[in-house]
């Protein structure tokens, strides 16, 4: 039974206290919807109708955030009394901290900051750095201009602390613990490339201020900006000349290149010069060009370059049409950073080059890498047991929560305002507060077991997104049944079969999409547990002969299910079986996997490897690594991720045209 369905039998049988208890949800609501509209008077006049209600920390939050800029100090501290110990609190300390950044108030700053408990917001964490070097001065450890520049360079707008960080530190020549001209005009670099001229323009500002009104000529026209009598005879305008070369390569990359070539190359240094080469081979590698990595090549040192860079560089040289290049790809990865280099997918792709070398003492290194790695967690996790020799199983259960365990995790306040928000349609907050419980609200999170209680409370309130969540955070416990549930097992597999489609497939797919909650809605208006768009539904329904369909039926579960599962089995019966160009599909249309899908025949790992959309190359890997566990559990027998996987080339010539209508 739904948890909001069986909160109203409760109620129902409280009489009059059920009827104020109601009365303080529909206040809590009301008071959410003001707080997005920004209705300060109303937050005002609604919050003493909260009082006592489970939410009041809710509804005394939105109230006192809506006008924290004219708050006076004795009214946060005294919230933070009233709430001590909750999340709000801790949300609010949060916000009270960037505004007393924003206000350059450092005293009062450094005292919150010593009683903030998420630690998980980068303004706030550029703003203790600010502070740390005030205080330390020449004499600060040099470890902090490694986090000032790690995090500046991180972030993709000019946000204020952390650029504030940065100008704290800049001074060309300084001792080893300050930023450099250097950094700034790499900072600018990486602006320019993601198209954020004005984050650019901040870091120019920091060094080179009376160059900004030839950067702002050249951010408006970088051809006309290059064709100007200008010489490389200084650093300042080598730099500009290059974020030209880069602000073009987006727009003109072949116009890009060959300036860099005949004009300007010889008039950058080598490191500028590199980074140029490596933005043009990056945005060929992106529009999956097959002489991607003739840019790269032209890069005399790979350290020079930006993960983002070397990220591409790897995959172009994995999906060359003369078959994986495994030495431009481990030159790649041993140039990223530690953090790159650290993610599963590198130390699998490592692990393959060296294997492919053929040397005893590389099969030694490559058969650690992998061991490092393989697990049924993930799809890179799972390639790695099948490169070792075994299949993807169910693993043993966890030993069963105790009593103990379970109500330790029932008497949680947070897990439990968390379960109520969610409840009472505010899931967003909800979602926030169960992460705080179990991941911020003490140094390190929850421990594995204190994990799988909060899930399984989850579980048991069939809030089945904070369940999977809540226990993919394990670290070596690994409990199937919450990471991997089946709701409406019946009507899914009963629906998949009747269309010929594997039901593991269906389930992968609902886990990622929608984590099994019924309402989700998606900020494009996809809707239910298959995420189906309105005008596809209608076209599917019309291929399916569901007569008198509209897309408000969406939101019940079986029509979901059916027009969710229709399209699918059309996406992967055009796309001749393919369940990786089919999720593609799914996620983002058939035109674009079409495209993709021309050039060299792959394995399909190294087709989902250079999806050219993030949030596509994401998605594809981890429904397919879905599907393959859930085809355990549903048969009960070891599987193959690489057998689902299989080849990805152009479309066979025997093969029918492409269904067109597809949306």
């Amino acid at each position: 039974m739904k948890f909001r369905a069986i909160l109203a039998l409760i109620l129902a049988a409280l009489g009059a206290a059920a009827q104020a208890q109601n009365r303080g949800d529909d206040a809590i609501v009301e008071m959410a919807q003001a707080f997005r509209k920004g209705d300060k008077a109303k937050l005002a006049n609604l919050l003493p109708q909260v009082r006592g209600h489970a939410l009041e920390p809710w509804g005394a939050y939105w109230e006192l955030r809506s006008r924290l800029d004219t708050a006076a100090p004795a009214e946060v501290q005294d919230f933070f009394q009233r709430y001590a110990g909750t999340y709000q609190e801790d949300r609010l300390r949060n916000d009270w901290l960037l505004l007393l950044g924003q206000r350059r108030d450092w005293f009062p700053f450094a005292e919150e900051l010593a009683k903030y408990r998420m630690n998980d917001d980068p303004q706030v964490r550029c703003y203790s750095l600010v502070v740390q070097f005030l205080r330390d001065g020449p004499g600060a450890d040099p470890s902090l201009a490694d986090d000032v520049r790690r995090m500046w360079l991180g972030q993709r707008e000019a946000e204020d602390a952390c650029t504030l960080a940065a100008s704290r530190m800049l001074a060309d020549g300084a001792p080893r613990n300050r930023l450099t001209t250097a950094d700034a005009w790499r900072k600018a670099r990486m602006s320019m490339e993601v198209n954020r001229p004005r984050a650019a323009e901040a870091a120019i500002e920091l060094v080179a201020p009376d160059a900004l009104p030839q950067f702002r000529e050249m951010v408006a026209s970088p051809a006309k900006f290059l064709t100007k009598r200008i010489s490389a005879t200084s650093r300042t305008r080598r730099e500009l000349i290059g974020l030209a070369l880069i602000r073009m390569a987006g727009t003109d990359p072949d116009n890009a290149a060959r300036l860099l070539e005949d004009k300007w190359g010889p008039q950058l240094s080598a490191e500028e010069r590199n980074w140029v080469w490596g933005v043009l081979g990056k945005q060929a590698a992106m529009k999956l060009d097959d002489d991607a990595l003739s840019s790269f090549a032209k890069v005399t040192r790979d350290h020079d370059l930006s993960d983002d860079m070397l990220v591409w560089k790897a995959r172009a040289a994995l999906r060359s049409p003369r078959g994986p290049q495994w030495e431009p790809l481990l030159s790649a990865i041993q140039a990223m950073s530690d953090d790159a280099r650290r993610d599963n997918a590198w130390t699998y792709w490592k692990a393959r080059a060296l294997l492919a070398s053929g040397r005893e003492s590389h099969k030694a290194e490559a058969r650690q890498l992998l061991q490092s790695i393989a697990s049924p967690r993930g799809f890179y996790e799972q390639l790695a047991l099948e490169d070792l020799g075994q299949k993807i199983a169910v693993p043993a259960k966890p030993a069963p929560l105790t009593p103990e365990e379970k109500e330790t995790a029932r008497a949680n306040p947070s897990l439990n305002r968390a379960l109520y928000a969610i409840a009472l349609g505010l899931r967003p907050e909800g979602n926030r507060e169960w992460n705080y419980a179990t991941n911020l609200a003490r140094a390190g999170g929850l421990s594995d077991r204190e994990l799988l209680a909060a899930a399984a409370f989850a579980c048991e309130r069939e809030v089945w997104d904070r369940c999977i969540n809540t226990s993919d955070r394990t670290k070596i416990e690994f409990d199937v049944e919450q990471r991997y549930p089946m709701p409406f097992r019946d009507t899914v597999v009963r629906r998949a079969q009747q269309i010929s489609l594997d039901p593991a497939y269906v389930y992968g797919l609902i886990r990622q999409e929608s984590r099994f909650v019924m309402d989700a809605r998606s900020s494009v208006g996809a809707s239910g547990l298959m995420q189906v768009m309105p005008a596809t539904a209608r076209w599917t329904a019309r291929k399916l002969g569901m007569a008198g369909f509209t897309p408000d039926q969406l939101t019940d579960r079986d029509t979901n299910i059916a027009i969710g599962t229709g399209y699918l089995k059309l996406a992967l019966d055009d796309f001749g079986g393919s369940m990786a160009l089919a999720a593609a599909a799914y996620n983002a249309g058939p035109g674009r996997p079409r495209n993709w899908r021309n050039g060299p025949v792959l394995d399909a790992a190294i087709w989902a490897e250079n999806v050219p959309f993030s949030e596509t190359r994401d998605y594809v890997k981890k429904v397919l690594a879905n599907t393959t566990m859930y085809a355990a559990i549903l048969t009960g027998q070891p599987q193959s991720l690489k057998a689902r996987l299989g080849m990805v080339g152009p479309r066979d010539a025997s093969m029918p045209e492409p269904n067109r209508d597809l949306p």
